[in-house]
């Protein structure tokens, strides 16, 4: 049933009462327009089904007849508001449901906030003021009447708080409305005598509106934009006071809006020790305090205009409105990494790039390549697992530059409508390059942010040459005050990094060079492996005495510790089908001739395109090392899996002057070996820096993950190695049992009868009590059914509430992990806090092989996969600061970690899920939709902004299934090599 209209005059005849003036209606959303209605005027909100689920203010008198859903009627300084819905709590007043339910009118205040929930969208406004034209000789706002505008005001909140069920409870959510509507009186143009406005004669304010002496009514330019409805406007969109739909037409407008947030010319300072959370535009102005504020993308960037080039990786990106809204400069240089299936997974080179903006002829989107091993039967056209996940932010100055490390996505609604932490850095720019920083030691651990950073970038852009020179850019600046360590996944599988290994001979250009290695020159060891073995060894005419001659050199060979031997890795620049070819002999080394030796195969080509000229250059030195039993069993067709090779990389003799002799051509050669160095990565790399504290058990406090995502194949296994990770030990008392061998270990069977994590992920309930409704947080969280019925009962699962309270509606995409302790001396807490884009998950942060079972491996094969390894899906990275121990020294840039400065994005302690409480997983929000009838897609790919998880991730990946396999192309490359060599060697010995 519609509502008919109020009889006209209902307060009195304005032309008799002479009380003509306008109210002030602020819209609650992004741009937060403000509304001036004129008193004598009645208006209409509905929907427009043609432009969208938005509102529509009518003003047209010729429209009256028509039947609305809600009228505002406005006479005299009173502002009246009729409904029709039926649903109980479809309009709110002040944070409460409209009571009756009959939609009979109800007198608005100064000050009262109108909500209306309609198909899951939340819409409303503030009434900011009355400004009084004085017409008809009365003077112009009076104070009697003001003082009768607050009186309502005081009375109906009075009202509200008696009819709640917890008066505390309002009253302290009603805080910070009641500061805002302070600060809005404080603000605005004075109604009492003392600051009168003029009367503006009411002939002046028909046909062509009331501009009221609009300087005077104008607020501030960071308020937003302003709209007169008068007689002549046909309709004033509303926007959503936050989206809750993911339209993207719809996001753009309401987020990428010319006036949104285009005040902000200031930039921001962080030392590092702490993260912010991002501003939301459904936050009021008036409401933001300090660095509970928040931050957004263009004050980061700010000053735009003093930026060499920037870096983004993302996992979704809308590029077009990152340019727009952060007013990149057409000619700066930017490369954006982002998530693209099709292209991640292919294998050509072509697929890696593209550059769709011709105003922005500098802009390169990258599409970093996912390895074929982690793919679904090691098969690159199956596809699998995997996922572009981080959210990074590089910013060159001339003087410094600015590392970003985020939870949000380069798209607006998560910069705008969705709580997200920032955390970031400046450092300063070195007098010289320090190429050193690149290859920070792991013993070295406070210093090695800048290899942590180039690794991470290198891995995103090592098959783009044209991006290269990033990594020569990080050498410029000094990271050494870093306020965290950062941690980084890169998907792939993984063995530790082997211990430092004494080399006797070394790759030279002219001549093998025999030379003894020194630790203090050791950079780092690089995992590859030999090619063509298989097709040497198989040849017929003499695979016999090749075999034989193989088998006795390695009889002879002397196995390290680690069951490797040495091998010669020989230039073989003559070669014509690639002039960086590099050999693989075997030999005994004690006596070596390069004739008494056999050839087991040649450097794979894409590893040899940049070992041969950074060794030639002289500025890195390289050694190899091989298994030799695996090797055995290759040549003898045992196994059709990839031979291994280590190679130990050292500082060759011109490293110290590499800033003064490389080139643009040597920089894709630096990139890659940055890249390929092995780092500890993910689980691995979170014990690497944990580890180096010692964490009192008997004083945890709190030990939480608050994430967006909870991967499908989490159990107590998992939960288990991530605790044992995070330094988590199983015996509290710790000083009498260290000495047990089996000291510190966290296993499932304990996770099952002591959880060790909290995990935080929101209730259905939250969710579809959230101002945007639930279309936003559906293409945001994901938990799936079958997952949650597994951890039901284990009771790790807790309501993720948004703090401040200003956040709580708004949906959080945060990946938040804090491990606290409580000081025995009363002093200060301690402990550590990450934050990221590592969702709780194998995918995100490595799933721990099994070792490989008897009957699908060779024993060779088994005692190299004997030790554990890692399986990484996705690229991901985070920043985990710490707050040490007392005793313990770490400071960044002269203060001490307070972890009581980390202010967290959700409430603690986070209320443990009730008997009732359920997840919102993706089966509980449809279902939520559906009772709401709000319409709902099937189609995720385009829309979601968090990386589903996909059923298939359930895969339990074997070891035995994880030894690669010689490439069709490797096999080919080989072959031509291996014909070259011959030849050359038959030439030799005829001349």
């Amino acid at each position: 049933m519609a509502v008919e209209p109020p009889p006209k005059n209902h307060h009195g005849d304005p032309s008799t009462s002479g009380r003509l003036g306008y109210f002030h209606l602020r819209i609650l959303g992004p741009a937060a327009p403000l509304l001036l209605l004129r008193s004598d005027r009645l208006y209409s909100l509905s929907f427009s089904r043609r432009r969208g689920h938005r509102l529509r203010l009518l003003a047209s008198p010729a429209r009256r007849h028509r039947r609305r859903d809600l009228l505002l009627s406005t006479s005299d300084c009173f502002l009246r508001l009729t409904h029709c819905f039926s649903s109980a709590d479809a309009v709110s007043i002040n944070g409460l449901p409209l009571q009756g339910g009959d939609g009979g009118p109800v007198d608005l205040a100064v000050g009262d906030e109108v909500s209306l929930l309609l198909l899951g969208g939340r819409y409303g406004f503030v009434a900011e003021k009355f400004i009084s034209c004085g017409v008809g000789g009365k003077a112009a706002g009076s104070c009697e009447e003001v003082i009768v505008l607050r009186a309502e005001s005081l009375r109906k909140r009075l009202r509200a708080i008696s009819e709640s069920q917890d008066p505390l409870s309002f009253l302290r959510d009603s805080y910070h409305e009641h500061v805002r509507v302070k600060k809005v009186r404080e603000e605005s143009v004075s109604l009492c005598p003392e600051s009168p406005i003029d009367p503006v004669p009411e002939k002046n304010l028909g046909q062509e509106g009331c501009n009221l002496e609009q300087d005077r009514l104008e607020h501030q330019n960071d308020v937003g934009k302003e709209n007169i409805v008068s007689e002549k406007d046909d309709t004033v969109e509303l926007s959503q006071r936050s989206e809750g739909y993911s339209n993207d037409s719809m996001e753009h407008k309401g987020c990428s809006n010319s006036n949104v947030e285009q005040h902000h010319t200031e930039g921001q300072y962080s030392d590092g020790s702490t993260f912010f959370l991002n501003r939301l535009f459904g936050v009021r102005p008036e409401m933001r305090t300090g660095k509970e504020s928040g931050v957004t993308l263009p004050e980061l960037l700010h000053p735009i205009g003093s930026l060499l080039r920037v870096f983004v990786a993302t996992f979704t990106s809308d590029v077009s409105w990152f340019l727009e809204y952060c007013k990149i400069p057409q000619l700066l240089p930017v490369t954006i990494a982002c998530h693209n299936k099709e292209r991640c997974w292919s294998a050509s080179r072509e697929s890696r790039v593209a550059s769709p903006f011709e105003n922005h002829p500098n802009l390169l989107l990258v599409y970093p390549r996912f390895p074929e091993e982690i793919a679904f039967g090691k098969d690159r056209k199956k596809q699998g697992v995997a996922c572009h996940h981080p959210k990074l932010l590089v910013l060159q100055r001339e003087d410094s530059m600015r590392v970003i490390i985020s939870s949000a996505n380069l798209v607006p609604r998560q910069w705008h409508l969705i709580t997200n932490t920032v955390w970031w850095q400046d450092f300063p720019r070195r007098t010289s390059p320090d190429y050193s920083a690149l290859f920070s030691a792991v013993e070295d651990l406070k210093s090695d942010f800048a290899a942590q950073l180039a690794s991470f970038i290198g891995s995103l852009i090592k098959e783009v040459p044209s991006q290269a020179y990033w990594i020569n850019e990080i050498a410029k600046y000094d990271f050494e005050g870093a306020g965290g360590y950062l941690v980084a996944s890169v998907p792939g599988l993984y063995m530790p990094s082997p211990c430092y290994l004494e080399s006797n001979y070394c790759l030279s250009e002219n001549r093998i060079l025999h030379t003894r290695s020194a630790r203090r020159m050791f950079l780092g060891s690089v995992q590859t492996s030999v090619v063509g073995l298989s097709h040497r060894f198989h040849m017929p005419f003499d695979a016999g005495s090749q075999l034989k001659s193989l088998s006795v050199f390695l009889g002879k060979c002397h196995e390290n510790m680690h069951g490797t031997t040495e091998v010669i890795l020989k230039r073989n620049a003559n070669i014509p089908a690639d002039a960086n070819a590099v050999s693989v002999l075997i030999a005994d080394l004690d006596k070596f001739s390069e004739e008494d030796s056999v050839q087991l195969g040649f450097l794979p080509r894409e590893v040899a395109k940049w070992v041969s000229p950074l060794s030639d250059m002289g500025f890195v030195k390289f050694s190899g090392f091989v298994y030799p039993r695996e090797a055995l069993e290759a040549a003898f067709g045992a196994t059709n899996t990839k031979v291994q090779l280590l190679l130990y990389v050292s500082k060759g003799p011109e490293f110290s002057r590499i800033s003064a002799l490389i080139r643009d051509e040597h920089l894709p050669s630096l990139c890659s070996l940055v890249a390929s160095l092995k780092k500890s990565l993910g689980l691995w790399r979170l014990e690497e820096v944990l580890s180096r504290f010692k964490w009192p058990e008997t004083l945890e406090t709190d030990f939480m993950y608050s994430a967006s995502s909870i991967g499908t194949s989490i159990n107590s296994q998992f939960i288990a190695h991530f605790a044992s990770a995070t330094g988590k030990r199983s015996n509290h008392d710790v000083n009498s049992e260290e000495s047990d061998p089996e000291w510190g270990c966290w296993t499932a069977g304990h996770e099952l009868k002591k959880p060790s994590i909290s995990l935080l992920f929101p209730t259905i309930e939250r969710v579809k009590s959230a101002a945007c409704g639930i279309q936003l947080s559906r293409f945001l969280l994901s938990l799936r059914e079958k997952t949650w019925q597994r951890l039901r009962s284990t009771g790790i699962l807790h309501d993720a509430v948004p703090h401040p309270h200003d956040r709580i509606g708004h949906p959080m995409h945060v990946k938040v992990v804090q491990r606290r302790f409580r000081s025995r001396k009363g002093g200060h807490s301690f402990g550590w806090t990450y934050c990221g884009s590592h969702n709780f998950s194998p995918a995100a942060w490595g799933q721990p092989l099994r070792p490989p079972s008897k009957a699908n491996t060779t024993d060779a094969t088994r005692a190299v996969l004997s030790g554990p390894r890692l399986h990484i899906c996705n690229y991901e990275l985070g920043i985990i600061l710490i707050a040490p121990p007392p005793g313990v020294s770490k400071k960044s840039n002269g203060r001490v970690h307070v972890i009581g400065d980390i202010s967290l994005p959700f409430v603690i302690p986070a209320p443990r899920y009730k008997h009732n409480d359920r997840p919102a997983t993706p089966l509980a929000m449809r279902e939520a939709m559906a009772e709401a009838c709000i319409p709902q897609s099937n189609d995720l790919s385009e829309e979601t902004d968090e990386d589903i998880a996909d059923e298939d991730d359930e895969l339990v990946v074997e070891l035995s299934d994880c030894s690669p396999e010689e490439k069709e192309e490797e096999k080919i490359y080989a072959e031509t090599l291996w014909g070259q060599v011959d030849s050359s060697q038959s030439q030799g010995k005829d001349s």
